[in-house]
C-alpha cells in the first residue's frame, strides 16, 4: 500500500512544485499541485503531465486512484485571495 508521502515524493521528484500536497488512504489520493510548468497547459495537459510520471505505479496497481487540483502560482495566489 502506497502512502501520501510517497506519492507526494514520486510527483515532486518529476515536476518543480511551488505548493505540493497530497492526501490519501493508501489507495485513493487527492492532490494540490501548483508548478509554474503548468503556465499554458489545459487542465486535461497538466493533469496527463502528473499521470505519465505516476504510471508505472498505476499500471502494477500499487496505486489505485488520483484525483488533483493542478494550479499555476498565479491561480493558486488568486484562488487564496
Amino acid at each position: 500500500m502506497m502512502q501520501p508521502d510517497r506519492v507526494k515524493t514520486l510527483i515532486a521528484d518529476g515536476l518543480p512544485c511551488e505548493t505540493l500536497r497530497v492526501e490519501g488512504d493508501g489507495r485513493h489520493f487527492e492532490a494540490l499541485i501548483v508548478s509554474a510548468r503548468f503556465a499554458g497547459q489545459s487542465r486535461v495537459r497538466r493533469q496527463q503531465t502528473v499521470n505519465a510520471l505516476l504510471r508505472p505505479y498505476f499500471d502494477s496497481g500499487e496505486l489505485h486512484a488520483l484525483s488533483m487540483k493542478t494550479l499555476t502560482p498565479e491561480e493558486w495566489s488568486a484562488l487564496r485571495g
